[in-house]
């Protein structure tokens, strides 16, 4: 389920794919760099074991492309193995990162990401999802994560809730994804969106919801309307087609010029042009054709390989 839910999100990362699970006792790893119809395969998944699991695929915003800062990020502390997967930038991750090196800190990567385990580590006591929070006041800006231990799985999103998270289930057992396409193909049921400020905590068949954080207004991300989401998913309570359908009428009213036919630049630029075209009252044309094997051009990590992809 895991490998399908990634499978259904990769439009999200193409960089690098990981899946850890957990049967109660271990954690099992696998992380490449890559897609992840080419990273896992029958035999890959046979040696990740278990009834809990967790996977990320990557799109680097933070840290270089490299295997070292493949997700999830997976380590082993004095209150057990922990696997962390993130969305999101930390924008204080580079003070946090100095103070704690200076403190002795030895980071095994050059992602954000990896400063939340830290601060984990040096909460004072408490229970597992009490040193995660303790963490999360520590840092500000985007994050919507899943943390994994050999018990429990823990979502969080930030107070602002920047990036997407939402909830679902499949067969009585909650399920955490950053978009509802992910439910769809493992047939299950959404539930809703993660509240920003919201912590779950899932253990021993037992789900569990907290507000630790002051309450703060909205500021989601606009570009995952935009772009980074998949049309058919549900992103801040809106579909996705819906909005790019109606940002390109509202372009028609706004800022509407003498044409004969209105073309979109695939694939996020179809609803739009198609909201333009209705609006405007012109014929839709697909003058520009994708190869649909060529993968996603911006989220591609140097400006080279996105002007080829784009050529």
């Amino acid at each position: 389920m895991s490998y399908l839910g990634l499978h259904a999100l990769q439009h999200r990362g193409q960089e690098s794919s990981g899946i850890v699970s957990s049967d109660r006792q271990h954690l099992y790893s696998n992380r490449e760099m890559g897609l992840v119809v080419d990273i896992f395969d029958r035999d890959t998944l046979r040696k990740l074991p278990g009834d809990m699991a967790i996977g990320h695929n990557r799109y680097s915003t933070s840290g270089e492309s490299e295997f070292k800062n493949a997700q999830p990020f997976v380590v082993e502390t004095g209150f057990g193995s922990l696997a962390i997967a993130h969305n999101g930038n930390l924008v204080n991750a580079m003070e946090v990162r100095r103070e704690l090196e200076r403190d002795g800190a030895i980071f095994q990567s050059t992602m954000d990401t990896e400063v939340i385990v830290h601060l984990m580590a040096r909460a004072e006591g408490g229970e597992l999802p009490d040193r995660l929070v303790s963490a999360l006041r520590r840092v500000e800006g985007a994050y919507s994560l899943l943390l994994l231990s050999s018990e429990m799985l823990i979502a969080a999103r930030d107070p602002q809730g920047f990036r997407p998270l939402v909830l679902g289930h499949v067969d009585g057992a909650p399920v955490f994804a950053s978009e509802s396409c992910a439910l769809d193909l493992i047939g299950a049921a959404f539930e809703r969106e993660i509240e920003p400020g919201e912590v779950v905590v899932v253990r021993d068949g037992k789900t569990e919801s907290f507000h630790p954080f002051p309450e703060e207004a909205n500021a989601h991300c606009v570009f995952e309307l935009i772009y980074f989401s998949r049309p058919d998913s549900l992103i801040f309570g809106k579909n996705v087609h819906e909005v790019r359908k109606e940002l390109g009428r509202r372009l028609a009213m706004e800022a509407d010029v003498t044409a004969d036919v209105v073309v979109p630049v695939p694939d996020s630029g179809v609803p739009a042009a198609l909201g333009y075209a209705e609006a405007a009252d012109l014929p839709f044309e697909t003058g520009l054709i994708r190869n649909h094997y060529v993968g996603r051009t911006f989220i591609e990590p140097r400006q080279s390989i996105r002007h080829f992809g784009v050529k």
